[in-house]
């Protein structure tokens, strides 16, 4: 007697960093973000070189962190102006870091700041306070 067995087809696995989308083509629209992301990184370094001696620690500006996969790639990232994530490393495999990939890591940003800009209006969320779900 013999058995058959069905073969079973893995869906692909999950992009990293280098497989998806570093830019989705719109303007930074306030010219004081890049100089406020380097003097917070450099005022908080030394602190984070304390809580992080072996440098395993990631900061990223104005990149994307992917949260989920979808179609387009970037309605399923969000790209904060600056934001620290720990107990990661700086560069995968000897690259500096395209984007923040979620599912690669499993650990989410413990800090995301947004800049505003003018009154703000555009920075804000519309959410009900407390509601964390998205869609989108």
């Amino acid at each position: 007697m013999t058995q058959s067995v069905d073969r079973v087809v893995l869906p692909p696995a999950f992009p990293d960093h280098t497989q998806l989308p570093e830019s989705d083509g719109t303007f930074v629209k306030n010219f004081q973000e890049h100089p406020q992301s380097l003097i917070l990184t450099d005022s908080i370094g030394p602190i984070l070189q304390q809580r992080h001696p072996d440098g395993q620690y990631a900061i990223g500006q104005d990149c994307g962190i992917y949260w989920r996969e979808t179609d387009p790639a970037e309605k399923g990232a969000e790209a904060p102006d600056w934001f620290y994530v720990p107990n990661v490393p700086a560069n995968l495999n000897g690259e500096i870091r395209r984007s923040y990939v979620l599912w690669r890591e499993h650990i989410a940003p413990l800090i995301a700041l947004e800049f505003a800009s003018g009154n703000g209006d555009e920075e804000r969320d519309s959410l009900p306070f407390g509601n964390a779900s998205r869609t989108g």
